[in-house]
């Protein structure tokens, strides 16, 4: 009976110390929260943010038997992190710097794992806390360092494609005259946006069909050219829907009707490209005997 009571207390301090620090973040972070998600509402670029906290949540649940099992050793110098953190979080604020203050709250969550149960189970969550900078959009400046290269890429790539099936073409720049009209590679079909979620839905997809790291690294950054291809594509065919029906077949629906299309397609190639990758390098797991636990799999997972 006197355990029973004790075990009720000591669960009653870890509750109401978790719902103290649930409270204190979100008093102190309620502004960024609230534009972050203003972003993934109204940027179709950050849309796919929605998804990240669910699925860091669910790399936390997965987890859950070896955060039962790690050595629960609080570091002080998770308080240096999460102190740093708010530092972050104040700079960002007076600075109008959304991106460091928004990058605070992965580092205040680490700080904060780190100084309640120590580097074990910071050890056993580094995935799913690392996994939540994919929520966070990059600073403007990479941003558009990033999304005008990719522009004159996917204008060199439609260009190419176009005089290869001889249709006369010239491009300057981003723009792309033919005979009837004069397509621009916008910023928004650039491919950025197709790059940002290809590159999250790889991590993803890597991280169930391999336990390897490598592998899953590798599988990730397929994501990059098949993105800049499958554009490259995209601005071909709205060459070629122009040219031979007009410029009204290359804006409206079928323009927004081929961004979905190409995006199917890229998954579909970076599902065929995962695929060569495992059977060029299968998993010793899947050549470990059954019964016979798997070190690489017990490490990684």
């Amino acid at each position: 009976m006197i355990e029973s009571v004790a075990s009720s207390t000591t669960r009653g301090a870890w509750l109401g110390t978790i719902a103290a620090v649930v409270t204190a973040f979100v008093l102190c972070y309620w502004t960024v929260i609230t534009k972050l998600l203003h972003d993934w509402a109204h940027d179709d670029n950050y849309s796919h943010g929605f998804l990240i906290v669910p699925l860091a949540l669910y790399f936390v649940w997965e987890r859950r038997a070896r955060l039962a099992a790690a050595s629960y050793r609080p570091n002080w110098f998770g308080l240096v992190v999460v102190i740093a953190s708010l530092g972050m979080l104040i700079a960002g604020t007076l600075g109008a710097e959304l991106f460091v203050s928004r990058v605070s709250i992965v580092f205040l969550i680490a700080g904060t794992v780190l100084f309640a149960a120590g580097f074990d189970a910071l050890r056993v969550l580094a995935f799913p806390i690392a996994f939540l900078f994919l929520m966070v959009p990059p600073p403007a400046i990479i941003f558009n360092q990033i999304a005008f290269p990719l522009q004159l890429l996917a204008s060199r790539f439609g260009e190419a494609t176009l005089q290869a099936l001889s249709i006369p073409v010239l491009r300057e720049g981003n723009l792309i005259t033919l005979a009837n009209t004069t397509l621009e590679v916008a910023e928004a079909c650039s491919g950025i946006r197709s790059l940002i979620s290809l590159l999250t839905l790889g991590i993803v997809y890597g991280y169930f069909v391999d336990p390897r790291i490598s592998i899953r690294t590798i599988i990730a950054l397929s994501a990059v050219p098949i993105a800049i291809v499958a554009n490259g594509l995209r601005v071909a065919g709205t060459g070629v829907a122009a040219h031979y029906y007009g410029v009204e077949a290359a804006e409206g629906f079928f323009h927004t009707f081929s961004g979905w299309i190409v995006f199917v397609v890229a998954f579909a190639l970076m599902y065929l490209a995962a695929t060569m990758i495992i059977k060029i390098a299968p998993s010793q797991v899947d050549a470990t005997p059954a019964g016979t636990p798997s070190l690489t799999s017990e490490i990684v997972r």
